[in-house]
């Protein structure tokens, strides 16, 4: 729902606790092996980021994580290290009223968890809790993983003030290594959203829903670019050409999605990336300027 406030010192705060913690002590659902109850999907509603006399101007940005394979790596660096540079560089730039949903995804076929579906949150203990409630099952198929369940969810369980009264589109970010499913089959639907009757939807379908009220990238993180990946590159490029951006180093995430999201929200491009790492640079360069 958007309550609170961010602090850095407040995140600096839990950063601190995080040292030498292990990815189960902070991500405690993994002792688990199973969803918090409070990402479960099932019957969900909808998620809503909405105005507030704090938040006047709240603009949603949902970050769904692949948690399959090696990728649980990223999650536990974006909470305990990269959390205070994202939500930084979008204050510093001018975003005054974000409110981030994390979420994850895995393989709808195989997979116990294959969403888990977070709240938009904007102060720093709600941001941070949001994160560490995940569960980072690993699993999943060798390939596709299961992409589209977030264009599903953001399409159609979403509810954004950004959009519904000011005609803003929030931002959606998948992240992972891999290709998605092409379908999503009404069975499954009923199973994990509780759904009746449903039908059969393709990527392509819940893409173009998920794109009428939000910006939609996919961020591509692993040693295989785009040259040495063209499985990889063949299935993200025709879906969302440039916005199909590739990051070598896991560690720039945050950053990646708060310079995204600044530029495409009125901040100067060169004021924006000037000051970063050259990859980092090329990577938003690439998926924004001509």
């Amino acid at each position: 729902m958007g309550y609170g406030k961010w602090s850095s010192a407040e995140y600096s705060s839990f950063r601190s606790s995080y040292a030498g913690k292990s990815r189960d002590d902070i991500f405690t659902a993994n002792k688990h092996r199973r969803i918090d109850p409070k990402l479960d999907p099932f019957r969900v509603g909808m998620r809503e980021s909405r105005d507030s006399v704090e938040h006047p101007n709240s603009l949603a940005i949902a970050v769904f994580l692949d948690v399959t394979g090696s990728m649980g790596h990223i999650p536990h660096d974006l909470v305990a290290n990269q959390l205070g540079a994202l939500m930084d560089t979008l204050t510093d730039h001018g975003v005054q009223d974000p409110q981030l949903m994390f979420s994850a995804v895995g393989d709808h076929r195989c997979d116990k968890a294959p969403l888990q579906f977070g709240q938009f949150e904007s102060s720093t203990q709600l941001v941070n809790d949001g994160l560490s409630r995940l569960f980072l099952e690993g699993g999943g198929g060798d390939a596709p993983e299961s992409y589209l369940l977030a264009w599903h969810a953001a399409a159609r369980h979403t509810s954004i003030d950004c959009w519904e009264k000011r005609q803003q589109k929030g931002f959606l970010f998948t992240v992972g290594d891999d290709t998605s499913h092409t379908t999503f089959e009404g069975q499954l639907q009923a199973q994990l959203f509780g759904y009746s009757g449903a039908q059969t939807l393709t990527d392509q379908q819940l893409l173009a829903e998920a794109q009428q009220r939000y910006h939609v990238f996919h961020v591509h993180v692993g040693k295989n670019n785009e040259q040495s990946n063209p499985r990889v590159t063949n299935y993200w490029q025709p879906l969302l050409g440039k916005r199909f951006i590739t990051l070598a180093d896991y560690r720039q995430l945050g950053l990646l999605v708060a310079m995204v999201v600044a530029i495409l929200t009125g901040s100067p491009a060169e004021t924006v990336i000037s000051k970063q790492a050259p990859g980092l640079q090329r990577s938003v360069g690439d998926a924004l300027l001509a």
